[in-house]
């Protein structure tokens, strides 16, 4: 049976690390939209990679397990690029929590009960969940262990306490990073590896979206003000990706790996530091 890769978000970051670890594997692409996965499977089928598509919706635990099950069909999951998500701009508090921090939770769950013996998973976070002030001790840990149907119940999470998309993706990729710690635990019990990558500002449509919407400004400030001077291409994201899904990563696990061109170093250190 051939080895699966397993690419959720079928945008350019899950693309551009899909490319470096799955050839001689099946690329099992899945998105919300099927005009995503299709555009995709075109270039990678072009490119000679095997490719299949499904439609996920990362939410829904009876999605993502019928995700698992079209995967483990085709043949031993080896590898998983979490790369699906909202961005503050484009969804309400609720809706960022539900996806971003809920449906990473499910995948990570859902796919460690399953992942192959040497397999290794990448979550992609951001740069957003290191400029979000120290929780509490309790916090990380609710936001690590908690199971993921309970999840969204934390009071800490309640309408009342995260008002602001902003506040609700940061608070989300906070928690990626803690709950791939966690996870890790669990899935090194069956010899495999989980990490997440936390980037900056990556040019992707996504992030051109961003930079033309109502935060732009301040994206924009964070560039110029950054060590790097510059946003990322999603290639180098996919060079971190290939470290951590690879050989040559093998004793990482458990990690989270801020690549931001020095914004976040700026930000607490520097010229982007709050008044």
């Amino acid at each position: 049976m051939t080895n699966v890769i397993v690419v959720i978000g079928a945008g350019s970051i899950g693309q551009a690390i899909a490319r470096r670890v799955s050839a001689g594997k099946h690329v099992l692409l899945a998105d919300l939209r099927q005009e995503n996965v299709d555009s995709v499977a075109k270039v990678l089928s072009d490119a000679g990679f095997e490719v299949s598509t499904v439609i996920v919706d990362v939410s829904s635990r009876k999605s993502v397990h019928a995700l698992v099950e079209t995967a483990t069909a085709i043949g031993p999951i080896t590898g998983v690029i979490h790369a699906a998500g909202v961005s503050p701009t484009q969804a309400s508090p609720a809706t960022i929590l539900k996806v971003d921090l809920y449906g990473t939770a499910l995948v990570l769950e859902e796919f460690g009960n399953v992942i192959a013996l040497g397999g290794a998973g990448v979550v992609i976070a951001s740069q957003s969940g290191h400029r979000l002030n120290a929780l509490l001790p309790e916090q990380n840990h609710a936001l690590a262990t908690t199971p993921a149907d309970e999840l969204l119940a934390l009071s800490m999470l309640q309408p009342d306490q995260v008002t602001d998309s902003l506040y609700a993706y940061q608070l989300s990729k906070r928690g990626n990073s803690l709950r791939v710690m966690a996870e890790a635990v669990r899935w090194g019990k069956r010899g495999a590896r989980v990490n997440t990558i936390s980037p900056g500002i990556i040019f992707t449509p996504l992030a051109r979206e961003e930079l033309s919407g109502p935060r732009g400004a301040g994206y924009r400030r964070m560039i110029a003000l950054s060590a790097a001077g510059r946003g990322g291409t999603p290639d180098e994201v996919g060079t971190v990706g290939a470290l951590l899904m690879g050989p040559a990563g093998a004793f990482i696990t458990g990690s989270d790996f801020l690549m931001d061109g020095g914004v976040t170093a700026a930000y607490w250190y520097g010229e982007l530091a709050p008044k």
